[in-house]
């Protein structure tokens, strides 16, 4: 793709002076759709989530630090006993079972400092992280495959703007080539050589090409529009596209395939998946080990700010999963499933995309054969419409075959044009199957 020669520029849009025009190459265009679009802002915006998920999982490691500050007032009694406990006010007269019953409105200020930390997890948190770097390794690749897609999109927007710009070039020849055989056909007329006849069927045809070269003027119309949405830009711009010249070198499709299944992003994002699946397995059987972390806080209570006293607490908790109704065994189970289930699919997207690679040789190889079909084709009709001009002047010739000729000439030219951006397009897909867009 990147060593393709220039060919002839394209004029599309309004006519306008070459230098407030747009210059825009083929790989220009995939460019821009893979980096100024929305939908590359999307693909962006969820590769920097995915990133933020991992993150969040290395939080794992770190102890966790909560600050509470807290003000109650009541008399509840359990409430009243423990605040005068925790502010050290509790004395030998609180003992009294009137005032344990009945006590007086208390206000507690608490303010607190907790720290959480996880000694051993068995590993959980370590095999989160690993799983959320590979979530983000195939969002990366999602990334990188949604930029493909949406540089094959504007590939072919491009494709189909130069179609009809020579489908629209074709079409204005025959309106021309239609008028020159309608003024020379009411000369023959004039001599009393062709009867009115001959001039309505001219004029017919004229009108027929007229009508197909508005139509075609249409069509371009709404595939500039389209060609700007791919490429980000605003939709009445005008732009020069420049026309490539795809290369026309032997395709070897097994050197093709090898180099498609080490850069296709599917087969990345198949292993991944694998690896992944590995990694939730291990995940599953995590459950079954012990865990054991630390908790401290330190604290301070009063019923004014002032008075506030302090007091600590530290501990440690070991966790042990002894039985939990064989759901923990199942999930074990459940991920070894998927785990074979992720190879399977790896080896199923190998195959799918040696398949793409080797028909995208055969669609580049047949649009080659019809391009050069085409073009000679194209040529034999020219020249038959030629001779058949020639012979219709000296009397040798119908109109009929005339207007044979001169369509088939416009056959020719929409078969020719096809088979040219086809090469193109085709050779566009290719690269988009070996996967260097």
């Amino acid at each position: 793709m990147r060593n393709w020669l220039l060919g002839a520029a394209l004029t599309v849009g309004v006519p306008a002076a070459v230098g407030a025009q747009t210059m825009i190459t083929l790989e220009d265009a995939m460019a821009r759709a893979r980096t100024n679009t929305p939908g590359a802002r999307v693909l962006a915006a969820s590769v920097a989530a995915a990133d933020a998920r991992v993150t969040q999982a290395r939080s794992g490691f770190f102890p966790r630090i909560d600050v509470t500050q807290s003000i109650q007032r009541g008399n509840q009694p359990v409430y009243v006993f423990s605040a005068l406990l925790s502010q050290r006010r509790f004395t030998a007269a609180n003992f009294d079972v009137q005032r344990l019953n009945h006590p007086a409105p208390e206000t507690n200020i608490r303010t607190a400092v907790g720290m959480n930390q996880a000694v051993y997890d068995a590993g959980t948190t370590r095999l989160a992280v690993r799983g959320a770097e590979f979530r983000r390794d195939l969002t990366a690749l999602d990334q990188s495959g949604g930029a493909q897609d949406l540089a094959f999109d504007a590939a072919r927007a491009f494709v189909r703007v130069l179609q009809l710009e020579a489908a629209e070039r074709a079409r204005a020849a025959a309106v021309a080539a239609a008028e020159s055989d309608l003024e020379r056909t009411r000369e023959r007329r004039e001599a009393g050589l062709v009867t009115d006849a001959d001039v309505l069927a001219i004029e017919v045809h004229l009108a027929d090409v007229r009508q197909r070269h508005i139509a075609s003027g249409g069509d371009l119309v709404v595939a500039r529009i389209e060609l700007a949405e791919a490429l980000g830009l605003p939709l009445d711009q005008t732009v020069v596209l420049v026309k490539p010249a795809p290369p026309a070198g032997p395709l070897e499709a097994g050197a093709l395939a090898r180099e498609g299944l080490n850069a296709r992003t599917e087969r990345r994002q198949a292993e991944l998946r694998v690896r992944l699946a590995e990694n939730d397995r291990d995940l599953t059987r995590a459950a079954f080990l012990p865990r054991v972390g630390v908790e401290a806080s330190w604290e301070f209570n009063g019923s004014t700010w002032a008075e506030q006293r302090s007091g600590w607490l530290v501990g440690a908790t070991v966790a042990l999963n002894i039985f939990n109704g064989f759901g923990d065994r199942a999930r074990v189970t459940e991920a070894r499933q998927a785990e074979s289930r992720a190879a399977a699919e790896r080896d199923q997207v190998e195959r799918r995309i040696e398949v793409e690679i080797r028909a995208a040789v055969a669609r580049v190889t047949a649009a080659r054969a019809r391009e050069t079909a085409g073009r000679a084709a194209l040529t034999q009709a020219r020249e038959s419409r030629r001779i058949i001009r020639d012979r219709y002047d000296v009397g040798l010739a119908t109109v009929t075959d005339v207007l044979r000729s001169a369509e088939a000439v416009l056959d020719a030219e929409a078969r020719a044009t096809a088979a040219e951006t086809d090469v193109i397009l085709e050779t566009v897909a290719l690269n988009r199957a070996v996967g260097r867009l």
